[in-house]
């Protein structure tokens, strides 16, 4: 590698993005998506590797703060705008971006860092693993009815301005983010991606429109959406585009989904990112109408595994040792005593001499499981975990899983 890498300057910014841009296909953003990445980029976190005075590679890290199991919220890196280019693809440009990046993450003390993938197959070697999914949903309307729970019909459902409505949804949506792990506590300035509406990028479909749920004058949910309009000879079929649902109690979740679903002149109600234990699934009246499909999501690394291990709780009472294998980050190799239960968990290092392993996996493996969407069971079927004492897996499985499944709301 004969690129130079360093911090990025606020005055390199226009430049170091727009290597991002044509790393990614060279399609311009609309203006105030640019914006607003330029707002939001932190330059002290943010790596430009460059050959003679030109931006050849890019990568960055949010600040997060992500819900893992038991409701802690975990200070942790969200490594973003990750790119090279093509002149200078192989030449270990990335791995060095990667080195480097994690260097600084566990200097800074954050024991996870966390990305979405834009290619799966990349960023295994670097010790990231699958940890959550996300459900699409496409509701045919015309054949699908929603059977909602009692207290529905009292639910008060009212339009308002996306942008006049933002700080009571995220009110709603700040009380949500503890139930679920992967849920980000959005920092000030991330409510404008939940708003962000280029004309551009609506492809026929209406301004966002926003729906609001409340219950004694107080907001309880709230639905973003647009719709698009479309007819053929036998008349109407739009499509309601799911942007955003969050509420506070199933009868206002109910109300805010069975209102999507009535709107006039359409006949399907496409959601692209939900958890795959959405409840939606188990209020309509014909699932097969609802062609759900799932695709990976977050991928989450543990840069520093005892501490990692120690933020979060267990489902059920669990010791085990395991024995960690982390080429990426050396510092992790080794074994780790993990006892942990409902109420909170130690993970500390010891001595492989004469401490007997129950597991063997590596850092990547421990990443899928880490916030109870994966379970080591499945991964312990393809191979990736090997049980050395008899009865650790099913143990180990069983405490790593999560009351809730896993989900990433937006991207970043």
């Amino acid at each position: 590698m004969t690129a130079e890498l360093r911090q990025l300057d606020q005055s390199e910014w226009e430049q170091w993005y727009a290597t991002l841009e044509r790393a990614f296909g060279g399609v311009a953003e609309a203006p105030e998506e640019r914006q607003l990445w330029d707002d939001l980029t932190e330059c002290e976190r943010s790596i430009g590797a460059w050959d003679d005075g030109v931006c050849v590679g890019t990568a960055g890290a949010f600040s997060f703060r992500v819900t893992v199991p038991g409701g802690a919220l975990l200070d942790t890196a969200g490594v973003t705008m990750v790119g090279v280019a093509a002149t200078h693809r192989r030449r270990g440009l990335l791995r060095a971006m990667m080195r480097r990046q994690l260097d600084d993450v566990r200097e800074r003390g954050e024991a996870v860092a966390v990305l979405t993938a834009s290619e799966p197959a990349i960023y295994g070697r670097f010790g990231y693993g699958t940890a959550s999914y996300s459900l699409r949903l496409e509701i045919d309307t015309t054949r699908v009815r929603l059977a909602v729970p009692p207290g529905t019909d009292e639910v008060r459902l009212r339009y308002a301005v996306p942008a006049e409505a933002g700080p009571a949804c995220e009110a709603v949506y700040a009380r949500r983010v503890a139930g679920r792990p992967g849920m980000l506590a959005r920092r000030p300035g991330w409510e404008r991606l939940i708003t962000l509406d280029p004309p551009g990028e609506r492809n026929g479909a209406s301004p966002q429109q926003c729906v609001l749920a409340e219950r004694d004058g107080e907001v309880v949910g709230y639905a973003l959406f647009a719709v698009k309009p479309e007819w053929d000879a036998r008349g109407p079929k739009g499509t309601v585009r799911v942007q955003d649902v969050e509420a506070l109690d199933p009868a206002a979740y109910a109300a805010l989904w069975r209102f999507l679903c009535d709107i006039d002149l359409t006949s399907t109600v496409l959601a692209l990112n939900r958890p795959v234990d959405d409840p939606v699934v188990q209020l309509v009246s014909d699932v097969r109408r609802c062609d759900l499909r799932s695709r990976d999501s977050l991928y989450v690394r543990l840069v520093d595994v005892g501490a990692a291990l120690e933020a979060r709780t267990y489902q059920a009472p669990v010791d085990v040792v395991l024995d960690v294998e982390d080429a990426f980050c050396p510092w992790n190799e080794g074994r780790w005593r993990l006892v942990g239960d409902p109420k909170g968990a130690s993970c500390k290092r010891v001595d492989a001499d004469g401490t007997p392993a129950d597991l063997a996996l590596s850092v990547r493996e421990l990443g899928s499981a880490y916030l109870g969407g994966v379970p080591l069971a499945q991964l312990a079927g393809a191979g990736r975990v090997r049980e050395l004492r008899q009865g650790a897996l099913a143990e180990a499985s069983l405490a790593f899983g999560s009351a809730s499944a896993p989900w990433l709301p937006h991207g970043f």
